[in-house]
């Protein structure tokens, strides 16, 4: 049984870690709404280059292309995968880490010939601990993504696509699904798929100039760009919520014991009193029965 200074200690110290976690609530909940009223802002130019996207393979299906599976089936040759794994830099985020890299190992198990490019110091550390290889040049934060942080990590991507160092690229992060709901997504970035692009019907005819593989080749960069600068502060969003949905657990479980810890100190105080009081009223007994008996023989 804690004693009446270590139950005190320990309801100063749950407190203090009370005040904490109610701050980093209030952090994360600032930086959630920021992350994505800077996501709205970008996100109609964005949407404008997908759909010129799909207008450039509605008037011409045929386009070849680096960036398109090729036209006469959707197989393409095995080889090197590309993994763009988005980590947070810190934990205190509920499952939101491990549900990365859950996804990321699954994917590995599946394809072990793929290159790992990870933001976010936590996965960094992590594949790191375990020895499982990952691109040690590409040192990107998680934190407060921007469009020019997009386009470094996009550069860096479609440089080792375009020199073949691997067939395909993915993404695997956590995407926010509703203002409750986060999941982890795999996605393929590159190469496109001619039935994605190309499902509509086709629009009025365009003239492309030089050509269409030219106007592709020039805005895919811009596209990739806004995808990978969509994945990051979707992820960036979720990690925040994941962290209010953890700080606000923490927060409960803190109530529920300074709740059961008042309650015993408040248990302990009233024996100590009640003990106290008996004490004194033992005392004054005795001291009474001593007078008592003083008189009794002084007759």
């Amino acid at each position: 049984m804690l004693s009446e200074f270590e139950l005190r200690s320990r309801i100063a110290s749950i407190g203090e870690t009370q005040k904490i976690t109610g701050a980093m609530y209030l952090i994360a909940s600032n930086e959630l709404r920021r992350a994505k009223a800077a996501y709205d802002e970008t996100r109609p130019y964005f949407e404008f280059l997908k759909a010129e996207i799909k207008r450039i393979f509605r008037c011409s299906a045929e386009v070849e292309s680096k960036y398109l599976y090729p036209a006469d089936g959707d197989r393409m040759a095995e080889g090197t995968y590309g993994i763009l794994v988005i980590t947070a830099d810190k934990g205190l985020a509920g499952s939101y880490n491990t549900a990365v890299i859950k996804e990321t190992e699954r994917a590995l198990a599946e394809h072990p010939d793929s290159k790992l490019f990870v933001v976010g110091n936590y996965g960094r550390r992590y594949f790191g601990a375990k020895n499982i290889p990952y691109e040690q040049d590409f040192d990107f934060s998680a934190q407060s993504p921007t469009l020019h942080r997009a386009r470094k990590i996009t550069s860096i991507l479609l440089n080792q696509f375009n020199a073949d160092r691997f067939k395909k690229l993915f993404v695997i992060y956590t995407n926010l699904r509703n203002e409750a709901v986060t999941e982890v997504t795999n996605e393929r970035i590159l190469p496109f798929h001619r039935r994605e692009i190309t499902a509509d019907e086709a629009l009025a005819e365009f003239r492309f100039h030089p050509s269409e593989k030219e106007a592709l080749e020039a805005i895919v960069p811009s596209y990739v760009c806004g995808y990978i600068y969509s994945v990051l502060v979707a992820s960036f969003c979720c990690e925040q919520r994941s962290r209010m949905s953890a700080m606000e657990t923490a927060d409960k479980s803190a109530r529920d014991m300074l709740s059961e810890l008042d309650f015993e100190y408040n248990r302990l105080r009233q024996s100590e009193i009640t003990r106290e009081i008996t004490e004194i009223s033992a005392a004054t007994r005795f001291q009474r029965q001593i007078k008592e008996q003083g008189g009794a023989n002084e007759i």
